[in-house]
């Protein structure tokens, strides 16, 4: 594994409560945040955004890699396949805050499917010189999918939970979810590309927004302090899925039974 050189970006904006609003309606949740409201935790994923000009896209539509932040390893498709959060202190909406990201790790290895390259950024979130959220971000990135290879086996989610939500993610959610958090990966939107260069079988919900949903299912327990995550398998747009959870572990149950993601809260 070898250290990535570090370069830190550091970005500023005001939480401003009606993007957080707008993200409690398109989770079916009450608008009820108000300026001087905390935030939910992970809202901070709508704001901070990293807008670059369509010529410094890459053909996924996120922005290149290589340009000095994240290496370029070679590998064109990009997953977020996991991470890491601690909430120190409440974010308070309408107040401005600065998000300090840097690359913290960057290894290549190879898989059973080919070669692999991962990517751990860290950020900090402050507001009011108080570092109110620790994140760190697991990027995966692979090479493009052979049709030929046989597809893998999912693992299997457990039973036994004590409490369970179910949900389904129409394009228009997914849509939404894009818009608030400005993310332009197309297989998120784009069935074709999906499909035809990345090798899904529909339009793929978001790994935070699955996580976003883990974690206020979780706060109906009381308030996360600590959350851990990592993507199993994909779910499609038309799948339902069930949020799970037993205790202090926490999973997404998608059709068949297959696990798409397990996580961890402290509290």
């Amino acid at each position: 594994m070898q250290d990535a050189a570090p370069q830190e970006i550091r970005q500023t904006d005001v939480m401003d409560p009606a993007r957080a609003q707008a993200l409690q309606i398109a989770l079916e949740r009450n608008a009820d945040i108000t300026t001087g409201s905390p935030l939910p935790p992970f809202f901070h994923q709508i704001y901070f955004w990293d807008a670059r000009p369509a010529d410094q896209l890459g053909r996924d539509g996120h922005p290149k890699i290589g340009q000095g932040f994240i290496p370029d390893l070679g590998l064109p498709r990009r997953m977020w396949a996991g991470g890491s959060l601690e909430f120190h202190q409440p974010l308070l909406a309408g107040v401005s805050a600065e998000k300090h990201s840097v690359v913290e790790k960057v290894s290549r290895k190879d898989g059973r499917t080919g070669p692999l390259g991962f990517v751990t950024i860290k950020h900090d979130v402050v507001q009011e010189g108080r570092i109110c959220v620790t994140e760190r971000q697991d990027l995966v990135y692979r090479e493009d999918p052979d049709v030929n290879a046989p597809k893998p086996v999912p693992p299997v989610a457990r039973q036994d939970e004590d409490l369970r939500e179910t949900a389904s993610f129409t394009p228009t959610l997914l849509f939404r979810y894009s818009a608030l958090t400005f993310n332009g990966h197309r297989i998120h939107y784009d069935l074709d590309y999906t499909r035809q260069v990345e090798g899904y079988e529909g339009v793929v919900v978001h790994g935070p927004l699955l996580a976003q949903r883990l974690m206020l299912l979780a706060e109906t327990r009381g308030p996360v302090r600590r959350f851990q995550f990592r993507a199993s398998s994909p779910l499609m747009h038309f799948e339902t899925a069930d949020f799970c959870m037993s205790g202090t572990d926490m999973w997404v149950r998608g059709p068949g039974g297959r696990q798409c993601m397990q996580a961890t809260v402290a509290y």
